[in-house]
């Protein structure tokens, strides 16, 4: 989520500051998608009942990745993204398969 925001200059929303709380970091992953994700990603997704996205919070960018950003500060009525998130995952990840 932090390279979205400070590299390529994406107005992403990340309301809960970058823990896994609030699903309003998502993106849709056109190419690059990992093949991991973190347990507290996979429960999130799983209680909102969301497929098909991924928490930008949640994903370590270790590689080439396209994304398509979902949920903006644009349009969303939100006075601000949110707080900034820790420079590392919280909370601490456990890697899981997403299947």
């Amino acid at each position: 989520m932090l390279a979205l925001v400070d590299e390529a200059g994406v107005d992403q929303l990340h309301a809960c500051g970058g823990n896994s709380r609030c699903t309003t970091c998502r993106v849709e992953f056109l190419v690059g998608e990992p093949t991991t994700m973190t347990a507290a990603e996979k429960s999130k997704l799983a209680e909102r009942g969301l497929s098909g996205v991924r928490l930008s919070c949640q994903i370590v960018c270790e590689q080439d990745m396209h994304v398509r950003a979902i949920s903006r500060l644009e349009g969303s009525g939100r006075p601000d993204p949110g707080t900034r998130p820790a420079p590392t995952l919280q909370p601490e990840p456990v890697w899981v398969d997403p299947a």
